[in-house]
C-alpha cells in the first residue's frame, strides 16, 4: 500500500491532482476557524469549554468539523448541502419533472445539480439565521454563564451581515467541493465531509483520555481505541458486502454486426441506504427535545421527554433509535432502487436472469432479494449506531455523535473506501499496481 502511494506522487499528474486536493482541504480548515463578523472569539471559547452539545446540534457539529458551536464563517459546513442532496433525491421520486430530467443523461444531471445549489443557498440563509437568532439569544449555550456577551452588538444591521457572511461560507465550501471534483481526485463533497469529522476525533479522544480515571486516563483512552479499530473493521466488511445477481444478455444481430452474448451480474449491497437512514433517525429524534427547548415549558410531559430523549442513554431512546433506522433503512432502498425500472431496462437490452422470466417476475425476484439483504443491512446499521452508546456508556458523553459513533465510522470508512479505489483506478491506468492489492 505504501509503495503504491509512493508511485501515486511519482506520477506527475496525479501528484498534482494530489497536492491541488491538499491545497483545497488546508483552505477548509483554515475557514473553520475564521470567526464570523461581531462574534467574540473568546467569550465562545468560554461556552464551548461549559456546554456539552447532543442530538441535532451536535450531529451538525461534528459535519461542520466543529466550526458551528464556534461560529465561524464556515459554521454551516456542508451540512446544507447534504441536505439538498437528499432533499432532491427523494422530491426525484415524487415529481414528473425531476425523475424525467434523472433519466436524461448527462444534461438532466448537470440541471438537478444546478437544483441542488440554489436549494443549498435557501437552506444557508435558513440554518445561518435560526443559528445567529439562537447565539442572539444564549440558547445556542444553555449552560454558559456569558452566552448572553457572545453577540455583543444585537443590531439588525449586524444579524444580517453574520447570516450573509455564513451564507457566503456555504457557497464557498460548495466551490471548493466542486473544484476537488472536477481537478482534484474526485468526490469532493465526501472528502470535505471526511475532513470534517476527521478533524473531532483528536479532541474527542484527549477529552476522554483527561476524563478517565484508570491509570490517568490511558487504560480508557486505549480502549476506546481498541474499540474503534474493531468497528472499523466491521465496517469495512460489511460495506464491501454485496450480492451479485448474475445477468445474461442474448446475441442479437444489428446489420453485420453481433451485440450481446455477454455476463454480468447486478451489484446489491447489504447495506443499500448508506449512512442516510442514521442521519433521518437522529434528526427526527431531535424533535421532541426541541419543542421542549422553544416551549420553555415545565409540564410533566416536558419533565418526561427531557428524561427519556434528551440523553442517547436512555433504554426508551435507545429502542426508538434502532426501530427507526430500520425503517428508514427500508424507507430509503424502496424510493432509491426501482425493481421495475431495472427490469424494464434489462429486458430492453435483450438482459435477462438465469431461470427468471424478463419482464415482471425479474422486478418481483429483486424486490424480494432486495428486501432479503435490506433486514441484515438495517440491522447492522443499528448496530454500528447504538454500540458506542452502550460500550462507551462508562467513558462520559458517549452518544451517537461520538466520532467513533455510527454516523461518523460509516462516513470514515464509506469515503475512505471510495478515494482508495479512485486513486487505485487511475494507478492501474498506468499500470501500476493499486492500493487494495
Amino acid at each position: 500500500m505504501f509503495t503504491a502511494f509512493a508511485r501515486a506522487f511519482k506520477t506527475p499528474d496525479l501528484r498534482k491532482k494530489l497536492l491541488f486536493t491538499l491545497g483545497i482541504i488546508v483552505i477548509y480548515r483554515l475557514g473553520a476557524h475564521v470567526p464570523a463578523p461581531g462574534v467574540d472569539y473568546a467569550k465562545v471559547q468560554q461556552c464551548i469549554d461549559q456546554s456539552d452539545s447532543g442530538g441535532l446540534l451536535g450531529l451538525m457539529q461534528m459535519f461542520s468539523g466543529g466550526a458551528l458551536l464556534q461560529i465561524t464563517i464556515f459554521a454551516l459546513g456542508i451540512m446544507p448541502y447534504i441536505t439538498a442532496s437528499i432533499i432532491l433525491q427523494l422530491l426525484t421520486v415524487v415529481i414528473p419533472r425531476l425523475e424525467a430530467l434523472k433519466k436524461e443523461g448527462q444534461s438532466g444531471t448537470a440541471k438537478i445539480t444546478q437544483y441542488t445549489r440554489y436549494l443549498t443557498i435557501a437552506l444557508a440563509v435558513l440554518q445561518g439565521t435560526g443559528l445567529v437568532a439562537t447565539a442572539r439569544s444564549g440558547a445556542l449555550f444553555q449552560n454558559c454563564t456569558v452566552r448572553d456577551q457572545i453577540v455583543a452588538d444585537k443590531s439588525i444591521f449586524t444579524t444580517l451581515v453574520m447570516v450573509v457572511t455564513m451564507t457566503a461560507g456555504t457557497a464557498a465550501v460548495m466551490w471548493l467541493g466542486e473544484l476537488i471534483t472536477d481537478k482534484g481526485i474526485g468526490n469532493g463533497m465526501s472528502i470535505l465531509m471526511f475532513i470534517s469529522i476527521a478533524a473531532t476525533f483528536p479532541g474527542a479522544l484527549w477529552a476522554i483520555k483527561e476524563s478517565g480515571k484508570l491509570a490517568d486516563g490511558w487504560i480508557e483512552f486505549g480502549t476506546v481505541i481498541l474499540i474503534g479499530f474493531v468497528m472499523v473493521a466491521l465496517v469495512v466488511f460489511v460495506e464491501q458486502a454485496q450480492r451479485r445477481i448474475p445477468v445474461q444478455y442474448a446475441k442479437r444481430m444489428i446489420g453485420r454486426r453481433s451485440y450481446g452474448g455477454t455476463s454480468t451480474y447486478i451489484p446489491l449491497k447489504v447495506n443499500q441506504a448508506g449512512v442516510i437512514p442514521v442521519i433521518f433517525a437522529s434528526s427526527l429524534l431531535f424533535i421532541p427535545s426541541l419543542i421542549v427547548q422553544f416551549s420553555g415549558s415545565t409540564a410533566g410531559w416536558a419533565t418526561w421527554i427531557q428524561d427519556h430523549f434528551v440523553t442517547g442513554n436512555h433504554p426508551y431512546y435507545i429502542s426508538v433509535y434502532f426501530v427507526l433506522i430500520v425503517f428508514f433503512a427500508f424507507f430509503y432502498v424502496a424510493i432509491s432502487f426501482n425493481p421495475d425500472e431495472v427490469a424494464d431496462n434489462m429486458k430492453k437490452y435483450g438482459g435477462f436472469i438465469p431461470g427468471i422470466r424478463a419482464g415482471r417476475p425479474t422486478a418481483e425476484y429483486l424486490s424480494y432479494v432486495l428486501n432479503r439483504i435490506t433486514w441484515p443491512g438495517s440491522l447492522y446499521l443499528g448496530l454500528i449506531a447504538l454500540v458506542p452508546t452502550m460500550a462507551l456508556a462508562g467513558f462520559g458523553g458517549a452518544n451517537q455523535n461520538f466520532p467513533f459513533g455510527g454516523t461518523s465510522i460509516l462516513i470514515i470508512v464509506g469515503v475512505g473506501l471510495e478515494t482508495v479505489k479512485q486513486i487505485e483506478s487511475q494507478l492501474q491506468q498506468r499500470n501500476y499496481e493499486g492500493f487494495l492489492r
